[in-house]
């Protein structure tokens, strides 16, 4: 941590719906991968710190679960994440899909933010995906709902008005210290992320077959050849032996496919040559079971 004169930094949560864009918005800002993106809702589980640093600021973005109805205990435990952060920023931003619109969800949300006296922008992103008379309407039924800071139209994919919004973030920023290095992009350890990574790759190539019963536990990553090459084993977790079937495909076709995609990220994140092994292992109800989730990473106290 350091202090510069007239340096701001703070901590920006981001909240929002299942698959509104909050992950892709994340890597964005960052510049590389450090959330996973599907188009299944409810991808993140765990809070991404993303580290944004500019010459007069430090913004660290958290990505939360998208705040919907619990179906189970890891279900739970993503939504005390996502509401927890509202009570530990500077500033909220509520992202919404400007195709989906308002929803009940949204409702929900908004009365959570009533609570708080975080000031909150609120982020209408994929307006790439719409057409421009469609924006008027949807800011004017929000601004009904609560007194925004701000409102912000963008694309997290494009990239349209990210930069005006950044901007508008940090001036809402307190003066503070530097908390991360200049090039640290997020908080994360590199196990975390490239389970992430391979977890993201099952639920990309097993698409409906698969739904979120799937977790990545990493077994060993050592540096070997003179520091030349790392090996990584990991593990994919799923609930039922159908689903482990479909996980290594034909002759291991699946799994393979799994392996080659996440290998290409993981070497980007890592800039060296990877060996990856998975396995995958059936463990019957792990979302509702404690120690299964705790053993997975899902820790309640650490939020």
């Amino acid at each position: 941590m350091t202090n510069k004169q007239n340096y701001k930094s703070g901590f920006v949560s981001i909240i929002g719906r299942p698959n509104v864009g909050k992950s892709t918005f994340i890597n964005r800002v960052i510049g590389q991968k450090i959330a996973i993106m599907s188009d299944k809702p409810q991808t993140t589980r765990n809070k991404i710190q993303g580290v944004y640093t500019t010459n007069d600021s430090q913004t660290i973005f958290i990505d939360t679960p998208g705040i919907h109805k619990p179906k189970h205990k890891l279900g739970d435990f993503m939504m005390k994440v996502a509401q927890n952060t509202l009570k530990e920023v500077d500033l909220i931003l509520f992202m919404i899909n400007a195709v989906e619109g308002y929803g009940k969800g949204d409702e929900f949300i908004i009365e959570k933010l009533k609570q708080t006296n975080t000031p909150v922008f609120l982020i209408i992103n994929k307006i790439d995906q719409i057409h421009p008379d469609q924006l008027l309407p949807l800011i004017e039924k929000y601004k009904e709902l609560y007194p925004f800071k701000e409102i912000i139209p963008i694309s997290a994919l494009e990239g349209n008005n990210v930069e005006t919004l950044l901007n508008q973030i940090e001036q809402m920023l307190p003066e503070g210290p530097q908390y991360y290095p200049e090039d640290q992009v997020t908080d994360h350890p590199e196990r975390f992320i490239i389970t992430e990574l391979i977890r993201e790759k099952v639920l990309h190539l097993t698409r409906e077959e698969i739904p979120h019963s799937v977790a990545v536990v990493m077994d060993s990553l050592e540096r070997r050849d003179n520091n030349k090459a790392i090996y990584v084993a990991a593990t994919i977790i799923v609930e039922r032996v159908s689903q482990k079937g479909i996980v290594i495909g034909k002759q291991g076709s699946m799994l393979k496919e799994v392996g080659k995609r996440a290998r290409i990220d993981i070497e980007a994140l890592l800039g060296s040559k990877v060996f990856l092994e998975l396995w995958v292992k059936v463990q019957k109800d792990w979302r509702n079971k404690a120690s299964q989730l705790r053993d997975y990473g899902f820790r309640e106290d650490e939020y």
